[in-house]
């Protein structure tokens, strides 16, 4: 059985991992079928997600980042409105200690952060203050740039070896270890021979020591690996989410939730969830 510790509750899973819902309330997300309101998180409760992860900032490759401001307009009127109908988990995918204050006083469960705590330096000791868990994520630069360096000497020591840097810097926050959650960030600032090496040793990440998000929906490196556009990408998402599991993941982030879902279920059927 998988467990995520949240604030105030504890959510489990007997499947061998976690399905996170994308819900993108961007106009500029790259998979354009992810974004929409507290309609489309609906549709995704309904297809079996464990969690949603909100977000109003899209991280794309090429993106520009926006306002806190621009950020809080966008989620909060989503946020309150799956409140209204659902208890599930919800993740907010910024790096802004503003905008994670607003969307933990409607209602929000869990921060993941891009920047891995780098953005702003208040935002560890807030998320250590209200207890809720964090996403820690290996990027290099920012979206606008970040694959135009994607040389890596070894970057399973280097991805690695960050996010221990990191996940130290959360816990002297005040942040517990039992509340971190680490992401290889696949795709973001890597070529196809770092997200495959990733991929292939996603649960060796820290020595094992936190639990991994593998977020591989529909990326450019299942793109590369199958020659297929976005919009044929599922099969290949969905072989590297099982594998991503089998090597160690405990969450999958993801734009198909139905179909992840059920990956899930029969993993569990087939090779039984692994604690």
């Amino acid at each position: 059985m998988k467990k995520l510790v949240l604030a105030g509750r504890v959510v489990t899973t007997e499947n061998p991992a976690f399905v996170m819902g994308i819900v993108n309330v961007t106009p500029d997300s790259f998979w354009k079928e992810s974004r929409g309101g507290a309609e489309h998180a609906m549709q995704l409760i309904e297809e079996g997600a464990d969690v949603l992860d909100v977000g109003g900032e899209s991280s794309r490759p090429g993106a520009a980042y926006v306002s806190a401001e621009e950020e809080i307009e966008r989620i909060i009127p989503v946020i309150r409105s799956i409140r209204k109908k659902s208890s599930i988990p919800i993740s907010v995918d910024t790096r802004k200690k503003k905008v994670m204050e607003a969307a933990v006083s409607e209602g929000a469960d869990i921060l993941n952060d891009i920047s891995a705590l780098e953005d702003d330096d208040e935002l560890g000791v807030y998320a250590a203050a209200v207890k809720i868990p964090v996403i820690l994520m290996h990027k290099r630069g920012i979206p606008a740039i970040m694959q135009t360096n994607t040389s890596y000497e070894n970057v399973f020591t280097e991805v690695d070896s960050y996010l221990t840097q990191r996940a130290s810097y959360a816990l002297s926050c005040g942040i517990s270890a039992d509340r971190l959650i680490i992401d290889p960030g696949i795709g973001f600032g890597k070529n196809l021979a770092a997200n495959v090496e990733l991929i292939r040793n996603c649960g060796k990440l820290c020595g094992g020591t936190y639990p991994v998000l593998m977020a591989l929906s529909r990326k450019t490196c299942i793109g590369e690996m199958t020659g297929q556009p976005v919009e044929k990408r599922l099969y290949g998402t969905l072989a590297a989410d099982i594998l991503s599991v089998r090597n160690g993941a405990f969450m999958i982030r993801v734009h198909d939730v139905a179909a992840a879902a059920d990956t899930m279920k029969v993993m569990k059927y087939l090779e039984g969830a692994k604690n």
